[in-house]
């Protein structure tokens, strides 16, 4: 068994790393290709790939989904900028959230613990996304949510109640349902192991994601990610704290 958990911990950071880079990539990619399939762009693969360098690599952060809102804006059709706007976390991590539950689900009953924990992962990745863009950067006068709003009109609020719904239940199903099992199921005799499994999972959202809205997107995206990282982290942590052997009474 220890040397199943090691196995384990040795595939995490690669898979960590695959992981965000997919969640990453299905929101550029849903973007273009709903720009593309609305005649907006002529290539649905056309992402500004951004430059060559270690943070690029490490965190894909110089990719963008390369979409000119603005011609869109000017040539009359807010309400498909909109679409083309929240296509990237709806439909790009929203339909890659379902699969991945599924996936882990499929991985548990084959009893292979190596492709869970990566579709724990991706499952981890596209509900940080779901914080990161609502409510984190609802209020924001510019990026994707503000397009959705000038759009089609709307104050953040309708944005923050609609998707902030759903949104707010999958986040709630991962910490409260997904990670507890997962954490049973990978690691049934490592309470360290859950223990870390549980506060990488919680940074992950609620700081590394949670903290999008820090700089550049205004006062309200500021003190929202102010909440999550330091209210809503160690929160979720608290709550999803492991119980080790000696604190779970078997009758």
């Amino acid at each position: 068994m220890r040397r199943d958990i090691v196995r384990l911990w040795l595939w995490f950071v690669p898979l960590l790393w695959l992981a965000h880079a997919l969640g990453y990539l299905v929101h550029e990619y849903a973007h273009s290709i709903a720009a593309w399939a609305l005649g907006f762009k002529a290539n649905p693969l056309a992402l500004d790939y951004g430059h060559l360098s270690v943070q690029n690599l490490a965190l894909l952060s110089d990719i963008d989904e390369n979409v000119d809102y603005r011609a869109i804006f000017a040539a009359g059709h807010g309400y498909l900028a909109a679409m083309v706007a929240v296509a990237g976390v709806l439909l790009g991590n929203g339909i890659f959230y379902l699969i991945s539950r599924k996936l882990y689900s499929l991985a548990k009953e084959r009893n292979r613990p190596a492709q869970a924990l990566f579709a724990l992962l991706f499952c981890l990745m596209n509900v940080g996304n779901f914080l990161a863009y609502v409510p984190v950067r609802t209020f924001a006068t510019h990026a994707d949510m503000a397009h959705v709003e000038a759009g089609l009109h709307i104050s953040p609020w309708w944005i923050a109640t609609i998707l902030g719904a759903p949104f707010a239940a999958a986040i709630l199903h991962f910490f409260a349902r997904l990670l507890p099992d997962a954490h049973g199921y990978l690691f049934p005799d490592g309470f360290i192991s859950q223990v870390m499994l549980v506060l990488v999972s919680a940074f992950t959202v609620f700081v590394f994601f949670g903290s999008a809205g820090l700089r550049g997107y205004g006062e309200a995206s500021h003190w929202i990610s102010i909440a999550s990282s330091c209210g809503l982290f160690p929160l979720a942590a608290i709550l999803c704290w492991p119980r080790s052997r000696e604190q779970i009474h078997i009758p």
